[in-house]
């Protein structure tokens, strides 16, 4: 299981919020959650915490001015958006006004969850690190070359970028949405197999050969790159 999150929830929508911190904190998180922006505002500028999820339409303050204002203020936290207005310009709106992941109305819970999560990781996550690593491949950041045991990988462009993103998550779900939007910068899935067919490219250079498989499909659902050394 992650480790424990301090989750912000401004949502004005009681029985939505009450499912929602209910399915949170049955995963282990902490959620303090209240239904108006103005409210929502302080506590996001007074409190520490994890990661915000923030409603787009509130009372007092509406999530993007509240989003703005925490922005000028200084206010790092990862916010994700959660709104019923899921139009492209919609969502392009939510990133500019410093929202840092969208998901419409109606959402997957496990999708909505594994988002909070890398959203959490990336705050932690040190940028200046050179190197990935799950059990024995290893990803150098600075050259674009994988290796695993001891044998190098040569990866293109896109294949470079989705192992990046993989191993950044490893031992999280990464669903598909999440994989055209930091991979390929789509907030649309275009209906087509783009994504399995790089996932089958890059699984065949990392996997095949290999007695332990890293890279797996998690059915219906995404992909997960599994990382041995931390298994227990």
């Amino acid at each position: 299981m992650a480790e424990s999150l301090e989750i912000l929830l401004v949502e004005d929508d009681i029985e939505q919020a009450r499912h929602l911190v209910a399915s949170l904190e049955e995963q282990g998180h902490s959620v303090t959650h209240v239904e108006n922006g103005i409210v929502g505002l302080r506590h996001a500028s007074t409190a520490r915490f994890d990661v915000l999820i923030v409603d787009r339409m509130l009372p007092g303050l509406d999530g993007l001015s509240l989003i703005e204002k925490m922005r000028a203020d200084s206010v790092t936290t990862p916010t994700l958006i959660l709104s019923a207005l899921g139009q492209v310009d919609d969502r392009v709106k939510g990133l500019r006004a410093g929202g840092d992941d969208y998901v419409t109305k109606p959402y997957s819970f496990p999708e909505l969850l594994a988002r909070v999560e890398v959203l959490a990781r990336r705050r932690d996550a040190p940028n200046s690190d050179t190197t990935l690593k799950c059990g024995d491949l290893v990803l150098d950041r600075i050259n674009h070359v994988a290796v695993r045991d001891g044998q190098k990988i040569t990866l293109q462009p896109r294949e470079y970028r989705l192992l990046e993103y993989l191993m950044r998550n490893a031992g999280r779900l990464v669903t598909r949405s999440m994989l055209l939007e930091s991979v390929w910068d789509l907030h649309f899935d275009p209906q087509t197999n783009v994504i399995d067919v790089h996932v089958s490219r890059l699984r065949a250079k990392i996997d095949k050969g290999f007695e332990t498989p890293l890279l797996q499909t998690i059915r219906g659902k995404g992909y997960q790159m599994q990382n041995p050394a931390n298994d227990s």
